[in-house]
């Protein structure tokens, strides 16, 4: 645990790199197919695509990270989706421009992150001292902010000075960069118990899943989270048709609105940094939940010349945002046994990720007929009662108690 402080800078060091270039290939796509298509039934179809090999994997996925070297794991991730990216630019450098085959790779870059991000998330209680892993959390949230800042304006720079199929190969240096950093360190795995069964795949996942339904409060947590994050995702992938078609913008101010959630998800992580952030967890992420949902609300009210207002409150909810995820994350850091948690995080993630696809799924029904501005008031309206009644749930009422008991 010493060491940690200098593990955590080699990791930082190349993780700066690859999630600025991931970010910034990742928007340069959602640009490119929306300026391409203007639809939100395609970007909708694209964001599925990089979601549901998470969502079906995720569980026997998460029972590998705990069984197999979790460095190991992250830098064979990192390769395959360099591997998947070094494909979709020799399609597009071949004039190849179906977007099946772009959906396809997406898939396939999608698992590759299925592996990567839990045992990341599985690894840093591993790595540091509990007292320390907000200020990690803050700091991680803070490189993603910072890619976000950057990768917008950057990425409309190379869609409007490069072929695309060249914007493509940034993805693939900054993987590279990232599997050297981890080879620099030394990732402790969880201690094997002793006398533990012989290996097998569902008995695994349902440990997994025991350690989720035994503790009543993260339970509820979760069911909170998976409700919040069905009505969001669909909102989240409308924001550059919301920017084009009612405020009338171009690319620019699509950049712009990416900048500013940035914006707010770097001041969300210097606040979850601070060395003596003292407060209670869960009444955190409840009311991060409220003034997420407010954002919409008030998004969706604005009139067609209120572009300015609407990158404000992007900018708030980039913080609320930003606060709630990186909170949420230390709270199952600390509450589940390490040896399980690269199975907690992967099913977590594929149970949250079930109802945002069928949420996905009508986002162009959504747009067409309820009207963009609609799907940001009525979300967001459920969003904030979402986050007040969280706090009238007894089991998460006795966490909030406990957190003020150990306070």
């Amino acid at each position: 645990m010493t060491e940690w402080k200098k593990t955590f800078i080699t990791i930082w060091s190349g993780q700066i790199f690859s999630t600025l270039s991931s970010m910034t290939v990742g928007y340069a796509v959602i640009f490119w197919l929306s300026i391409e298509t203007k639809s939100a039934q395609v970007l909708a179809t694209a964001t599925i695509a990089s979601l549901l090999p998470q969502l079906l994997l995720g569980p026997f996925i998460g029972v590998l990270v705990d069984r197999l070297d979790r460095r190991s794991v992250m830098i064979a991730a990192d390769l395959f989706i360099a591997a998947c990216t070094s494909m979709i630019t020799v399609l597009l450098l071949n004039g190849s421009t179906e977007l099946y085959w772009f959906y396809i790779l997406l898939m396939f870059r999608s698992v590759g992150s299925a592996f990567h991000i839990p045992a990341m998330q599985a690894s840093t209680p591993l790595l540091a001292p509990e007292s320390e892993l907000m200020r990690i959390s803050g700091i991680n949230q803070m490189i993603q902010s910072g890619s976000i800042i950057i990768g917008p304006p950057l990425a409309a720079l190379l869609i409007s000075s490069l072929n695309m199929a060249y914007v493509m190969l940034f993805d693939v240096f900054g993987a590279v960069i990232a599997c050297i950093s981890l080879l620099m360190v030394h990732i402790p795995n969880p201690e094997k118990k002793e006398n533990a069964p012989v290996p097998h795949v569902l008995r695994e996942i349902k440990e997994g899943l025991y350690e989720i339904y035994s503790r009543r409060g993260i339970l509820f947590l979760v069911i909170v989270n998976i409700a919040f994050v069905f009505l969001i995702m669909p909102v989240a992938t409308l924001f550059p048709l919301m920017t084009l078609n009612h405020f009338m913008g171009g690319t620019y101010h699509v950049s712009m609105v990416e900048v500013f959630w940035g914006a707010g998800s770097l001041i969300g992580g210097l606040i979850l940094g601070l060395k003596r952030f003292n407060v209670n967890k869960i009444v955190l992420t409840n009311i991060m939940y409220i003034v997420t949902g407010f954002t919409f609300v008030f998004s969706g009210k604005l009139p067609e010349n209120g572009f300015l207002m609407f990158m404000f409150l992007t900018l708030l909810g980039g913080v609320s945002m930003t606060i709630y995820t990186g909170v949420f994350m230390v709270i199952l850091q600390t509450n589940i046994d390490p040896s399980a948690l690269g199975r907690v995080f992967s099913i977590y993630g594929s149970i949250s990720l079930l109802p945002s696809i069928f949420g996905l799924i009508y986002t162009g029904f959504v747009a067409e007929r309820l009207g963009i501005n609609n799907a940001f008031l009525i979300a967001g309206s459920v969003i904030a009662l979402l986050g007040l009644c969280s706090f009238f749930l007894a089991p998460i009422r006795e966490m909030i108690a406990k957190c003020k008991e150990n306070q």
